[in-house]
């Protein structure tokens, strides 16, 4: 099955949530901000990006749907870090 787009554009598909959440991290760790917030904007950030690659029309299902696995797990453990920082593992 043929598509309209070069390879260059697959490698955007995943480059964008790569950066994205590298650029959170040295964000929040460089003003200090909570692990529990920085995990909430992770999972945002790949929650938005999973929805969007599930709906956009080269429907990219499969990297669609493991952000949403992506970010679900991470709002999970943004929980768990609020609920108790001191055992928080990021």
């Amino acid at each position: 099955m043929a598509t309209d787009f070069d390879i260059g554009f697959y490698f955007l598909i995943i480059l964008y949530p790569v950066v994205g959440l590298l650029a959170i991290e040295i964000i929040c760790r460089g003003a200090k901000i909570p692990s529990w917030i920085k995990l909430m904007a992770q999972a945002f950030m790949c929650l938005g990006l999973g929805l969007v690659y599930l709906t956009i029309h080269a429907a990219h299902w499969l990297t669609g749907g493991v952000l949403v696995a992506l970010a679900i797990a991470l709002f999970y453990q943004a929980k768990l870090s609020k609920l108790n920082p001191e055992k928080a593992m990021y």
